[in-house]
């Protein structure tokens, strides 16, 4: 076998899908997995036939190769800032049953509803609330100020509500009880809920959480749905954060040892490998190199350069062309990277929705 090359344990995966899966059901509240971690058609229906209720999408072309795989229930999590991609959106949207749009200010809000005026539609849309990640959505001060006008825009239907915050908490800090993160998280969701429905909206989804703090959403009522991604997978950056073991992580990438020197050894892998975008971290986790190398834990992947991965040995025994499994530290990003993975039964899979990033 051909390395550096991406394989998924299709049992752990399998599990770890009906895990959520099962835990989620036990709620009442839906799962809307994202796609960002296996860009594929085939395992974005795989969750759907174990009882998710759609999927959620970043990009326009991401979604446009979902629906061309026969997807028609899709969330697109990612606010639409130019006309083109609009328009563009609203036309898939009549080819599926369900479309979400997503806005996180007022003036993305009011370009919606004029392309959708303009195209005689209404457009079902969430609203992205601000809980900690400090990247999108609107604060709750700004929705106090604004929440008249939104409201009232023509041709959007509002119905919901959502964030993204990550091991985050509510100062923007990584944390790592994810779990009381996810309560956190989950609770700024419901009283934000509450207050727009006081306002006059009808906001009935409430949609928020990550892999690392899905459990904790899960504990508070209100919520109707969480957005776990990388839980298919699980990574490096899961197993640092105590969220799954590293037993739970499907996906590894087997690289081939070329070259041991002293102390030093260099496989086949570099940063057109391996995601290097979660790099190595002291607080308030550890997280050592820039991936986990299965059965040989005191190896240290240190660095690494477009081609080459430098691991420190630490005293392990390696040799040239011996193939090692790396699990990555972020592997939505890595998987990314790749055309293609297998599994281990050697199944080759397609990374249909690789590098759909406009």
């Amino acid at each position: 076998m051909r390395t550096p090359v991406v394989q998924i344990n299709r049992s752990v995966m399998v599990n770890n899908l009906k895990q959520i899966q099962a835990r989620v059901a036990k709620t009442g509240v839906e799962l809307r997995p994202h796609i960002k971690t296996h860009k594929s058609t085939e395992l974005a229906k795989l969750q759907l036939e174990l009882g998710a209720k759609g999927i959620t999408c970043a990009k326009l072309d991401e979604m446009k190769v979902m629906i061309d795989g026969g997807i028609d229930d899709i969330f697109l999590a990612y606010p639409l800032a130019d006309e083109e991609k609009i328009s563009e959106a609203i036309d898939c949207g009549k080819t599926i049953k369900r479309l979400i749009f997503s806005v996180d200010t007022l003036a993305g809000a009011r370009l919606l509803s004029k392309i959708a005026a303009e195209k005689g539609v209404e457009s079902e849309v969430r609203i992205e609330i601000e809980t900690g990640l400090y990247r999108t959505g609107f604060t709750k001060a700004e929705l106090r100020e604004q929440i008249d006008e939104l409201k009232c825009l023509p041709n959007l239907l509002i119905t919901g509500i959502y964030t993204y915050r990550a091991s985050k908490n509510v100062s923007g800090a990584a944390v790592k009880d994810t779990f009381a993160a996810g309560v956190e998280e989950a609770t700024l969701m419901v009283e934000i809920a509450d207050f727009l429905r006081e306002a006059g909206l009808d906001i009935q989804d409430v949609s928020v959480g990550s892999t690392p703090t899905v459990l904790g959403t899960l504990e508070v009522e209100g919520i109707t749905e969480v957005r776990t991604g990388t839980y298919i997978f699980n990574d490096a950056m899961q197993v640092a954060y105590e969220v799954c073991t590293l037993e739970d992580c499907a996906a590894a990438v087997l690289v081939t040892v070329v070259s041991v020197h002293g102390d030093r050894a260099v496989i086949d892998g570099g940063s057109k490998t391996f995601a290097t975008d979660v790099q190595p971290t002291e607080t308030p986790v550890t997280i050592r190199g820039f991936g986990i190398v299965k059965g040989k834990p005191e190896i240290v992947f240190s660095h690494m350069n477009e081609e080459h991965g430098v691991l420190m040995l630490n005293g392990a025994a390696v040799s040239v062309g011996e193939v090692l499994e790396v699990i990555p530290n972020h592997v939505c990003s890595t998987i990314n990277i790749h055309d293609s993975y297998r599994f281990d039964d050697g199944t080759v899979i397609e990374t249909s929705a690789r590098g759909k990033v406009k």
